[in-house]
């Protein structure tokens, strides 16, 4: 049978404590109600007695209905010279109607003769008197050993003497915190593996991430007999942040065989993770491990031809188990195995002996040597594939454009574009204003093709990119511009390359527009039919 870890989640707490992140409470109790399908066991909320806003979380999270998790409250050990009883925060704790708390106290000598200012005695009074009037409460105690880990190595006696009296006052649980971040794997696993021989209750493990070794540390720690683990999603934290849980779950359960959620739930590793980079307003790291967008992605060329083998050439497992995909780049370091796997995934019919394979490597890396880079714009990709296949559809044909810029003594600043384009064997010319070139030229592009396509009305722009691709040449320089757009459903990405700023965004521009089109050419197909079906004698069109 499989030895379980208990997963406690304390993002919605000391992953808010990270730089950047923020979270209102309605985040709160959406993330809650994520990492309870996920199965996480333990959902840290906030610290009670403390601001406003958690007091609001605890009062609310009781109307949602939760499967697995339990809702866990934060606070600290009594203050000094006040009794337990008598303890604001804990009794905020209690207040708060949760099952289970978790309460840190310090277990480094140090900070008890420097930051409480008191003896070491009365420490381990503190300890003993806020853990037995919890349990006394009726509450699940968890004691977060702070500081254990630096403590332990300073005063070993004094820091087993700290997590014994909470053990002795009925706590279920000692995490022990590798609170600074700085310990190492093997310094992990030796110390657990005493404080094992001097418990008997469960201990847990709560690392950050200073030394960029939380999830080593922590599989060092489960391994040396640790049964708890906390951490963050996406290891949000104070600092270098926390353990990160989506790295830690995969690690423990599909390569070391321990238990921690449903085999169907670690599957949605990936959706989760991005779920909350979302919430919290976060960029999601591509390199992120496990979830990330290129955590299996594959660039050169003699990689892929692999992977199209056995995937696990070049993959530690397979990205489905944890609910991301594979993708094959695109550049100039790819070989036809890139191309035949990006053409099968459009259904394409393209192989090794077609010639046509051959001349599209030769022009994507002629392309790629002049600045185009496809693995950020697979959008254009798509139409250079099929175009060099004879299989783009030509909505439209480009005869000119041009842009006015006046600034006037008034200060007043305009733009103009006026765009000449052949649609379907007519001529059309279309002016329109915009706040900058490039904004000028989409309305007069979108101006000149929606009474031929006015699907292009559900389309925008949601991002812009600029880069120089030679700061030496100054103002010479070649420049790529990459452009984002989307129709509030899908996302799709264009480049464009060229010793001018402008001209370089009308070749994304209109690579994003006739992306969409092609996208949707069957609904433009049976739009030009009912426009051109004539109805026999005496039938009416109503």
């Amino acid at each position: 049978m499989k030895q379980q870890v208990y997963l406690y989640d304390t993002t919605l707490r000391d992953g808010t404590q990270g730089e950047g992140v923020s979270l209102s409470v309605d985040d709160k109790l959406k993330i809650v109600q994520k990492l309870d399908e996920m199965g996480v066991h333990y959902i840290e909320g906030g610290w009670p007695g403390s601001n406003p806003k958690d007091m609001d979380f605890f009062a609310r999270v009781k109307n949602l209905k939760l499967n697995h998790a339990t809702i866990t409250a934060f606070g600290s050990t009594r203050r000094l010279g006040v009794s337990a009883s008598e303890d604001q925060n804990l009794q905020r704790i209690i207040e708060s109607g949760t099952n289970a708390v978790a309460i840190f106290g310090k277990t480094w000598d140090f900070h008890v003769t420097e930051a409480l200012k008191t003896t070491l005695e009365e420490n381990l009074n503190m300890i003993y008197d806020s853990v037995l009037f919890l349990k006394e409460s009726g509450l699940e105690v968890i004691f977060d050993a702070e500081h254990f880990f630096d403590g332990y190595k300073h005063n070993p006696e004094y820091a087993l003497k700290a997590i014994a009296k909470a053990e002795e006052a009925g706590a279920d649980c000692v995490a022990l915190c590798d609170t600074n971040g700085g310990s190492l794997p093997h310094e992990i696993a030796e110390i657990v593996s005493v404080v094992r021989e001097n418990l008997s209750i469960q201990v847990g493990i709560h690392c950050h991430n200073d030394g960029e070794l939380a999830v080593a540390n922590t599989i060092a720690a489960v391994q040396a007999g640790a049964s708890h683990v906390q951490g963050t999603i996406n290891g949000y934290g104070e600092r270098c942040g926390n353990v990160n849980l989506i790295s830690v779950i995969p690690n423990l359960q599909l390569k070391m065989g321990y238990s921690c959620i449903d085999e169907e739930q670690v599957r949605q590793l990936t959706s989760v993770s991005k779920y909350v980079h979302e919430i919290a307003n976060q960029v999601a790291p591509s390199n992120q491990p496990f979830v990330g967008k290129s955590a299996f992605a594959h660039k050169g060329g003699m990689h892929v031809s692999a992977v199209m083998k056995h995937p696990e050439t070049y993959e530690h497992l397979s990205p489905k188990m944890v609910g991301n995909e594979r993708r094959v780049l695109v550049s100039e370091l790819a070989g036809q195995s890139n191309l035949l796997f990006k053409a099968k995934e459009w259904n394409l019919d393209l192989d090794k002996e077609n010639p046509a394979s051959k001349q599209l490597i030769t022009k994507i890396k002629e392309m790629e040597h002049i600045g185009y880079q496809y693995e950020a714009a697979e959008a254009s990709f798509e139409l250079l594939v099929k175009k060099g296949l004879g299989e783009l559809t030509d909505f439209f044909k480009f005869d000119h454009f041009k842009i006015l810029v006046e600034k006037n003594k008034t200060e007043t600043f305009t733009t103009e574009a006026v765009v000449k384009l052949m649609v379907n064997d007519e001529i059309v010319l279309t002016a329109a204003e915009g706040n900058g070139p490039v904004n000028a030229l989409d309305h007069a592009l979108r101006k000149a093709l929606v009474e031929f396509f006015p699907i292009i009305n559900e389309m925008y722009l949601s991002d812009y990119k600029v880069r120089v691709l030679d700061e030496t040449e100054a103002t010479a320089s070649k420049v790529r511009v990459l452009i984002e757009s989307s129709d509030g459903k899908e996302k799709w990405s264009t480049i464009g390359v060229s010793g001018n700023i402008i001209e370089a965004s009308w070749y994304a521009l209109i690579d994003s527009v006739r992306y969409y089109l092609l996208k949707h050419e069957h609904e433009i197909e049976a739009v030009v039919k009912e426009k051109t079906y004539q109805p026999p004698l005496g039938v009416s069109n109503h």
